[in-house]
């Protein structure tokens, strides 16, 4: 399920970026280590997906990707660290849109050092739930 205990870091900063506390801002959308709430718009579902990849919920991350393109299981790389998320942009996604697109830079520290993950994600809203679809990396 995860790599780390949400209960040791929930009263920390939360991993998007955001300066607020974990359990106050992505921990309530993660699906393996918090509450499992529907995110209200594109921006705070990717801010959870991101925070879910640096605390290794895949189960959030399987249960927030569009059923026409999610993977049947993930292999997450341990030995990656995610540092730090900046939303570049966001188009739609709103609780008043259907799709929205959000452009983020996520920093990383591997085996190789540190990099730079660039994509143009786009996201879906089915029976009210925001769900990602794809991304264009670059």
């Amino acid at each position: 399920m995860s790599r780390v205990d949400l209960a040791i870091v929930k009263n920390g900063r939360c991993p998007c970026g955001s300066g607020e506390i974990l359990s106050d801002c992505c921990g309530r959308y993660l699906a393996g280590l918090g509450e499992g709430k529907l995110a209200p718009t594109a921006e705070a579902l990717m801010r959870s997906r991101f925070t879910a990849f640096a605390l290794g919920d895949e189960e959030h991350l399987l249960a927030t990707w569009h059923p026409t393109t999610r993977p049947a299981d993930l292999d997450l790389d341990s030995d990656t660290r995610w540092l730090h998320l900046e939303i570049l942009e966001t188009v739609d996604g709103s609780p008043f849109h259907q799709t929205g697109i959000v452009a983020f830079t996520a920093t990383y520290r591997d085996a190789a050092g540190r990099g730079e993950l660039r994509e143009r994600s786009s996201f879906e809203r089915v029976d009210g739930a925001w769900l990602y679809v794809d991304g264009v990396v670059g």
